[in-house]
């Protein structure tokens, strides 16, 4: 099972970025789908961003389309998000997430099995 350790949160100011990284050890990914999700206090986890393996198609979540990006460094085994114009309501600990397939239905938890520890976005207003 491949291990993701996730880094790059922080605390930014509204219409500022950050650039979230998905780091995998224990066996290379890149023909596995990875996900973002976030989950805010008080609640449920969201999806937020995928982008499939070998194709490398991506997907997004209504609210972040035009403002985040996901994609893939194959040679550093790692999958970033790219995030440009948060807003407050982003706040939240943002999750990566590896499948063992190659596509996805965004979105749907069940079809990632290997998850990071989080990594805490926090954007002021």
């Amino acid at each position: 099972q491949v291990q993701l350790v996730e880094s790059g949160g922080g605390l930014v100011q509204a219409g500022g970025s950050l650039r979230l990284s998905c780091a995998a050890s224990g066996r290379t990914f890149s023909k596995n789908a990875v996900g973002w999700f976030r989950q805010a206090p008080g609640k449920e986890r969201e999806f937020v961003a995928a982008i499939s393996g070998s194709l490398g198609n991506t997907y997004y979540a209504d609210f972040v389309k035009g403002r985040f990006t996901i994609f893939r460094e194959n040679a550093k085994n790692t999958v970033y998000l790219q995030m440009n114009s948060l807003k407050p309501e982003d706040t939240a600990v943002y999750y990566c997430a590896a499948s063992r397939f190659g596509t996805v239905v965004p979105g749907r938890e069940s079809d990632f099995g290997s998850w990071g520890q989080g990594t805490q976005v926090t954007v002021s207003s």
